[in-house]
C-alpha cells in the first residue's frame, strides 16, 4: 500500500495517541524550532522525537519522513498510520498474555507420564489437558 507523506500535525497526533511525554516546547526563540517528545519503552530504551514548529499540515519530505518513522518513532508506516488515524498503538515488543495457559505440573504429567508430544500439549485447552490426564489415570496409568 502507498501511504501519504506524514505532516507535522500527523507526527504530533501520533505522539499524543501513543502517550509520548512532551519534554520541550518551541518558544519562537532562535534554535528552538521543534516540540520535543520522549517515550520510555518497556525494554529500557527511551525514544525521542522532535516535531517541527509550527505544528501544521506541512508535509515532511520522503527521506525525512522515513527517517522520523524509522529512527525516532521506531515504527513502520502501517503502524504510524494505524495509530494516527485509528488510535491503534504500536505493540512495542510487549508480549500478549496467552488467553489460557496450562499449569506446569499438568504439562509435566502429559509429557513425561502420558507420553504426549510437546506440539500436541501446546494445542490443548486446559479442559482437554485435564480430561486427558484423568483418562490416563483411570486406565491405570
Amino acid at each position: 500500500m502507498t501511504w501519504p507523506r506524514p505532516s507535522r500535525r500527523d507526527h504530533e497526533a501520533f505522539c499524543r495517541v501513543e502517550g509520548w511525554e512532551r519534554v520541550r516546547v518551541a518558544r519562537g526563540r532562535t534554535g528552538t524550532h521543534h516540540v520535543t517528545y520522549e517515550l520510555h519503552l518497556p525494554d529500557g530504551r527511551i525514544l525521542r522525537t522532535r516535531v517541527s514548529h509550527p505544528v501544521d499540515r506541512t508535509d515532511y519530505g520522503r527521506s525525512i519522513g522515513a527517517h522520523i518513522l524509522r529512527d525516532q518513532l521506531a515504527v513502520s508506516e502501517e503502524e504510524f498510520w494505524a495509530c494516527t488515524r485509528d488510535g491503534t498503538k504500536p505493540r512495542r515488543g510487549v508480549p500478549r498474555a496467552p488467553a489460557e495457559t496450562l499449569p506446569a505440573k499438568l504439562v509435566f504429567v502429559l509429557l513425561s507420564k502420558v507420553g504426549l508430544a510437546e506440539d500436541d500439549v501446546a494445542r490443548m485447552s486446559r479442559d482437554e489437558a485435564i480430561a486427558r490426564v484423568n483418562r490416563f489415570w483411570a486406565e491405570g496409568g
